[in-house]
């Protein structure tokens, strides 16, 4: 891509360097650093990528963010190529624009996401991003908890996207596609996530794909089977089979309370029953019902970069405070001037934003 005219062009010497394979050590290390890169106009060296996990280096989905944020910001690199475990990245300018990406596996079309919406949002112009990839897949947000529990929180803060979906892509086939309009923001606003307040509603998705529905009616029978007697009431069920060219089978759960949108998903898998997929999501659900968290894990770990671009104190509890969310606390850090307070006997997360604004 051509170099805008007078784009400055940063010293090496004056890059960031981040250990790859600190904490938890995977590829939120990588997404966290050159999204902060990108939004900061700031160079960053990433040794030992994803250094914590048995195939370390750069993933194909790994390697469409890189090459994605690349494109956004007219970067340099260096090492982004398949299984690098090093990188180099060099931002010039930040800018919004239509962006089309393939995958080509069934790589998390959702962590890719998850690496270029915080620059689009900063970004002048507003943005459309198609992917193709996988949308429901192992170790990521799936595209509903995407759209109906990031994207109503960041609206929250002030951030708009728009996020529709057109075929579902499973591991290991993938062939998903999402696509994701982006709004430019002036700044983000502080959240105060504490306590979650009154249940309003439960909504569940048992969904299938190139599959019989009688799973998905197992996958509901059995959710209604564990929600009698809970005292939550009869919860809402959409049955739906989802087009795709592979199969799979998903059940995902929206909880919404007065102060905001908690989600839970269970993906199917072979030699997997459906009553064990609907079991674990109802499980995930009623162990954060015990809690006093006011928002779950995932969001959480998403929530806290735009935490520490906000204006003002933020702050949640969540269930849990994760090596993940810990890990990804620590590379915000080396960014930003600033330090997030962290009670692990509560899970209560606290920080005082920068206010960053474009």
């Amino acid at each position: 891509m051509k170099l805008p005219p007078n784009s400055a062009i940063r010293n090496p010497q004056s890059a960031i360097v981040i250990d790859g394979s600190y904490g938890e050590g995977g590829g939120q290390v990588l997404r966290t650093a050159l999204a902060l890169a990108a939004i900061l106009g700031q160079s960053v060296e990433i040794q030992n990528i994803r250094g914590g996990r048995k195939k370390p280096g750069l993933r194909p989905q790994h390697l469409m963010g890189v090459k994605a944020l690349a494109s956004m910001t007219y970067a340099r690199t260096e090492g982004a190529e398949p299984g690098s475990t090093s990188l180099y990245f060099e931002p010039r300018k930040l800018k919004g624009d239509t962006y089309t990406l393939d995958i080509g596996t069934a790589g998390s079309t959702s962590l890719v996401l998850q690496a270029m919406m915080p620059g689009l949002f900063f970004a002048k112009e507003p943005s459309r991003v198609t992917i193709t990839g996988g949308t429901h897949v192992p170790w990521s947000p799936c595209f509903h908890y995407l759209k109906e529990i990031f994207a109503p929180a960041a609206k929250k803060m002030g951030g708009v996207v728009c996020l529709e979906i057109g075929h579902w892509g499973w591991y290991p086939k993938g062939g998903g596609r999402v696509v994701a309009s982006i709004s430019p923001v002036q700044g983000f606003r502080a959240i105060k996530r504490v306590r979650r307040g009154e249940l309003k509603n439960i909504n569940i998705l048992s969904a299938v794909s190139n599959l019989p529905m009688s799973i998905g009616e197992r996958q509901r029978d059995q959710v209604l089977k564990r929600f009698a007697g809970q005292g939550y009431g009869t919860p809402g069920v959409e049955l739906a089979q989802g087009p795709s060219q592979g199969t799979g089978t998903v059940v995902f759960m929206k909880a919404e309370f007065e102060n905001g949108e908690a989600g839970f998903t269970s993906l199917g898998k072979r030699g997997k029953p459906a009553e064990k997929v609907a079991d674990d999501a109802c499980s995930a659900l009623f162990k954060f019902m015990a809690s006093k968290a006011a928002l779950d894990n995932h969001l959480a770990d998403q929530l806290a970069l735009y935490m520490a671009l906000a204006k003002g104190e933020s702050s949640f509890i969540v269930g849990t405070i994760t090596r993940h969310l810990l890990t990804n606390i620590w590379v915000i850090e080396q960014f930003l001037p600033i330090k997030f307070e962290v009670a692990e006997e509560t899970g209560r997360v606290s920080v005082e934003g920068i206010g960053f604004s474009p």
